[in-house]
């Protein structure tokens, strides 16, 4: 595995497409619900499940619909649960609202004020230390990407040297549509190490998200090792996937306004705003699934039982009908809700997590790269992606500032690294 590349595999799981959004325009003013017929040449691996039927869902008004019917719209069935396991995400009321109030107990807000101070703000400090006497960066190799899986690892409780090993499994877990074979692989491989994991706590708790899960009671109940495995798989994944993304795609509208990242510089009241509309301009992950429980109308489009019913997300958050000047990156934008962490019963229980990670990110950013533009050498900064969005690259210039940056290297060689 040694040429392995993470970065690689995340870019081409995105899909090489840069703007999907007049396409999806068009879809939504033809028929805001699809029917989608798959050819022969498909890219998915062909040991995946098969799709009987597959439509998608364009419109806000639809989406929100399909994402808060879920006696219509089912979360049972979803291919992600073949090789994760039976998680909150394939469950449908009233068993979901079970298992995420137990796991939700993890998610708090003290403990999330905790994380913050503890690990959150501690891992942007040190991943921006190692470029700040630089004078530029890539901010996407250089922070965030590898930013929420550090997090994510510190959160479970996860040793340093086990981080490479778990970014390669979380890559493989995500492409599961791409290589399935690898992804059931990479799914064995987790669940023996969160085995010992969840072992080693059980006999030892300790102040980490394992311990948290194994202690959680609701009702008198806890969660068993087999309702915890399916949570740990799925939460290292999403933690390097969707705030990477997601803090990419903030970084890249602010610096390609350079009113707009000014502004938030000087009134730190508009970071959670700028936050918002990221979200809602570039969605990170730009479809959900569901299958109808039942024959369905939406729409006027007939989907029949067993139907793979695509939402997406994207198309929603931009939909002129409930945004004005929907294409445009506007921290001042009045209306900023999204559907990027979707709605209904099932959403996001991450996404206190993500805006916290976001921000501390965002905040560091402003606070230790002063004069941050886009690199003036490089003329093809973009976003891309059809199933997931974001920008491979962030290259960018900045005045470096002496005072409170070391960098590893000299920390090691007994070095200030100042002079």
């Amino acid at each position: 595995m040694a040429d392995y590349d993470p970065m690689r595999q995340f870019a081409e799981l995105a899909g090489d497409v840069r703007d999907p959004y007049p396409m999806l325009a068009g879809i939504r003013a033809g028929t805001p619900v699809l029917e989608v017929h798959l050819g022969a040449g498909s890219r998915a691996d062909p040991k995946a499940p098969r799709v009987p039927s597959l439509f998608t869902v364009t419109s806000h008004e639809l989406v929100q619909q399909v994402l808060t019917d879920s006696s219509r719209f089912s979360s049972a069935g979803n291919p992600i649960g073949q090789v994760m396991g039976q998680s909150i995400l394939g469950m449908d009321p009233p068993e979901h609202l079970r298992h995420r109030a137990l796991v939700a107990r993890a998610f708090r807000a003290r403990v999330l004020d905790q994380w913050s101070e503890e690990i959150i703000g501690p891992t942007v400090s040190e991943l921006i230390d190692a470029f700040a006497l630089d004078g530029q960066a890539d901010l996407v190799p250089q922070l965030t990407f590898p930013f929420p899986i550090r997090v994510i690892a510190r959160i479970l409780g996860l040793p340093e040297a086990d981080w490479p090993r778990f970014l390669r499994l979380s890559t493989e877990l995500i492409a599961m549509m791409r290589n399935w074979d690898r992804a059931l692989a990479a799914a064995r491989e987790l669940r023996g190490y969160f085995a010992e994991i969840i072992a080693d706590r059980r006999r030892h708790p300790r102040d980490d998200l394992v311990s948290q899960l194994i202690e959680a009671e609701v009702d008198g109940r806890r969660l068993g090792d087999d309702e915890i495995y399916p949570f740990l798989l799925l939460l290292l994944p999403a933690g390097a996937e969707t705030t990477y993304r997601s803090s990419g795609n903030l970084l890249f509208g602010l610096l390609s306004d350079p009113r707009q990242l000014a502004a938030v510089r000087a009134d730190r009241d508009l970071v959670a705003a700028a936050i918002e509309e990221a979200l809602r301009w570039e969605t990170p992950a730009l479809t959900i699934v569901r299958t109808a429980a039942s024959e369905v109308e939406l729409g006027g489009v007939r989907i029949p039982a067993g139907g793979l019913v695509t939402v997406s997300l994207g198309a929603a958050n931009r939909d002129p009908g409930r945004y004005a000047r929907p294409d445009d990156f506007d921290v001042f934008r009045e209306d900023k809700r999204h559907m990027s962490f979707g709605d209904g019963a099932h959403k996001c229980l991450g996404m206190h997590l993500a805006r916290l990670e976001m921000r501390v990110l965002l905040t560091a950013v402003l606070d230790r790269l002063p004069g941050l533009r886009l690199d003036p050498a490089v003329d093809d900064v973009h976003i891309h992606g059809l199933l997931f969005r974001s920008p491979p690259n962030l290259p960018v210039r900045f005045d470096p500032v002496l005072s409170g940056a070391v960098r590893p290297d000299a920390v090691r060689s007994g070095e200030s690294g100042l002079g």
